[in-house]
């Protein structure tokens, strides 16, 4: 025998607005993401399938998310080498009017100043917190600065004259150094500290190794560049020695065998630099065709797992209006049987 009760029928009608409250939450939440709540009891043994996927589209999204940071960093570079080669192209200008005896030596000096200082901006250019010309060592200025008080690379210059000479620039006798002389100098002196391991031990703090990243998910490729390449290095040769030497005492012949030395490198820095612009372009290519690719990859698998997890949205729509429907009336009779007691109709 079944008892009826106003309380039964009441626990009755809470227990299944609770099971509608639950089916409404899950309608919800397919309705609003058009796909199903619950993967694992929606597809059964498909479900590993669908794992598979979003594990594939998340790494593919993470990869292409890095390479926008990577295609930052590349971009930057590209306009750091522009206004590197610009620098140096007019200080080529200068060399060349220098050694037709067009400008004086204090401007031909300035020139080289000018161009040293740009250099050293330039290559210690950072972008989000990281020195685009530092090699794997980010974290560090790469270039020291050879205009400043207490300079490493400037007392090693100096020196270098000095034991070369027996005298520093600046003095009388070094009027008397002949063009050969000089020749000599740079040849054995001067460019083993931008040519040799002086360029490290006094002027960069950046590694030859380059960051190499991983710009697809079977693809890495270099994606920095170092101020160790050799077109940047003869740039600077060509700089200090003219900002060094070209105002002091030393003799005519010997400034116009520097101008011509240093004319020479920033040709050949010129051509470094170009290269470099060119390498960094084809990076920038490559990972503008890995992008493309792996988007085409990642639309792919979201219309895969579209197919596996996705629901009818005007379905959804509907169980989540007839729910709410469903409950409110609940909620309405629920109310009207506690308002029901023996005691009204008891006179």
């Amino acid at each position: 025998m079944t008892s009826v009760s106003s309380a039964a029928i009441s626990n009755a009608m809470r227990s299944q607005q609770m099971r509608m409250q639950a089916e409404l939450v899950k309608a919800t939440k397919e309705s609003s993401t058009g796909r199903v709540a619950d993967v694992g009891l929606a597809l059964g043994a498909r479900t590993a399938q669908s794992v598979t996927f979003s594990r594939d589209l998340d790494r593919l999204n993470v990869i292409i998310d890095s390479n926008g940071l990577v295609g930052s960093r590349l971009s930057s570079t590209q306009t750091s080498l522009s206004q590197l080669s610009t620098a140096a192209q007019s200080f080529l200008s200068a060399l060349t009017t220098a050694s037709s005896s067009d400008s004086s030596n204090s401007l031909t000096q300035a020139s080289g100043k000018a161009t040293i200082q740009q250099l050293t901006s330039i290559l210690n250019t950072s972008v989000n917190g990281e020195y685009l010309f530092a090699g794997t060592n980010t974290d560090v200025k790469p270039i020291n600065d050879f205009t400043a008080a207490g300079s490493p690379a400037k007392a090693a210059f100096d020196a270098a004259f000095v034991a070369n000479f027996g005298f520093t620039q600046d003095d009388p006798a070094a009027a008397n150094i002949t063009a050969a002389q000089m020749d000599d100098f740079i040849t054995n002196d001067v460019v083993p500290q931008f040519m040799g391991p002086g360029w490290q031990g006094n002027w960069s703090n950046a590694t030859d190794q380059q960051i190499v990243s991983r710009i697809a998910l079977n693809e890495t490729t270099p994606t920095s560049t170092s101020a160790n390449s050799a077109g940047i290095q003869k740039l600077a040769m060509a700089a200090a020695m003219v900002s060094s030497l070209m105002s002091s005492n030393i003799s005519q012949a010997a400034k116009n065998k520097i101008v011509s030395r240093s004319t020479a490198l920033v040709g050949e820095a010129l051509s470094g630099i170009g290269q470099i612009q060119s390498e960094t372009g084809i990076v920038q290519k490559r990972v503008s065709d890995a992008n493309d690719r792996m988007k085409t990859q990642v639309d792919l698998f979201e219309r895969h797992i579209l197919d596996l997890e996705g629901v009818d949205p005007a379905e959804a729509a509907t169980r989540v209006a007839d729910l709410t429907q469903h409950i409110e009336t609940s909620f309405a009779l629920t109310a009207r049987l506690q308002q029901l007691s023996l005691l009204n109709y008891l006179t």
